[in-house]
């Protein structure tokens, strides 16, 4: 079996540090380099936290550096009591030992689709801005890619920062609306299916009993974030697996059903960041709107620590 290459880009909080590990310990896949920008925390904090979690994971894979702020908007806060002050929940860390390559990801993603036309996956699991950056530079690279999948977006369900927008697409919405009407092949991994995910809190207490320092770096993140869950879903016993399950889609694309679609991005008003179906003109996206989560969840378990 081939792997397939991936470039991963991520705003390092506790589910992207979950899908790294996922990634990099999947052999179907062959992750390129992991690409990292501003989201639930900092471009630079998610570049760091990036290396620390490759870093416990005994992975080499190359990161850059890439967007600090949206493309027309300017952040300066951040969803800190979601992932924790430093963005790994409540997990131990030591300054990492290696720094990202120098360069800029969206440099890196052209230069990486070029390199191999028709056959890079590119995986979104933070806000779009590197990719709608790209773009802006190269936008022949729509072309040349095999598939983008997005972990981003809720279309048939409510969002999670406003009863319409979900947080990545919320985070650059301009960057969002950019990216759905380039042409890309994009699939869609949004709270239409994460949100039917669980990781059980039991599960991850097992990493601790089982798997050493690693186990307890990954238990102390994802507990953190269970804990916020359980602030707002009280009871539920455990976290949604955003980021991962875009990972999983590319693992195994039968984890989920999906329904090609038309989409586009509101970028102002009462639904700002709203991933909305219309019912003119051609699909531009695929959909994920059913899951087998069980089946995901154990694959997911198996691999990550």
């Amino acid at each position: 079996m081939t792997a397939r290459p991936i470039i991963l880009d991520v705003d390092t909080g506790v589910d992207d540090a979950l899908a790294i590990a996922y990634a990099v310990r999947s052999p179907e896949l062959d992750v390129l380099g992991i690409t990292t920008t501003f989201g639930n925390i900092t471009v630079e904090e998610a570049t760091r936290n990036t290396l620390i979690v490759l870093e416990k994971l005994g992975s080499e894979a190359p990161v850059v550096a890439g967007a600090a702020q949206p493309l027309t908007r300017t952040k300066s806060e951040y969803p800190r009591h979601i992932h924790g002050e430093q963005g790994l929940g409540g997990a131990k860390w030591d300054e990492p030992k290696r720094r990202a390559l120098p360069g800029d990801a969206a440099d890196f993603i052209i230069e990486q689709v070029r390199a191999r036309e028709g056959r890079l996956t590119l995986v979104f699991v933070g806000p779009l801005t590197n990719l709608a950056l790209a773009l802006r530079k190269d936008p022949g690279i729509a072309g040349l890619v095999e598939q983008v999948v997005i972990m981003g977006g809720a279309v048939r369900a409510p969002g999670n920062v406003s009863p319409y927008a979900e947080a990545n697409i919320y985070s650059d919405p301009e960057a969002a609306d950019l990216v759905f009407r380039s042409g890309l092949p994009i699939t869609l991994v949004g709270l239409d299916v994460t949100m039917k995910t669980l990781l059980p809190y039991s599960r991850v207490e097992a990493w601790r009993e089982k798997s050493g320092e690693v186990g307890r770096f990954f238990a102390d993140m994802a507990e953190f974030y269970i804990d916020f869950y359980e602030q707002g879903y009280p009871g539920i016993g455990g976290c949604a697996l955003h980021d991962p399950l875009a990972v999983g889609v590319v693992i195994d694309p039968s984890f989920v059903n999906v329904e090609r679609v038309r989409l586009v991005v509101d970028t102002e008003g009462e639904t700002l960041a709203r991933t909305a179906e219309r019912p003119d003109g051609e699909p531009n996206a695929g959909v994920c709107f059913g899951v087998d989560a069980e089946r995901f969840l154990e694959h997911f378990l198996s691999r990550v620590i």
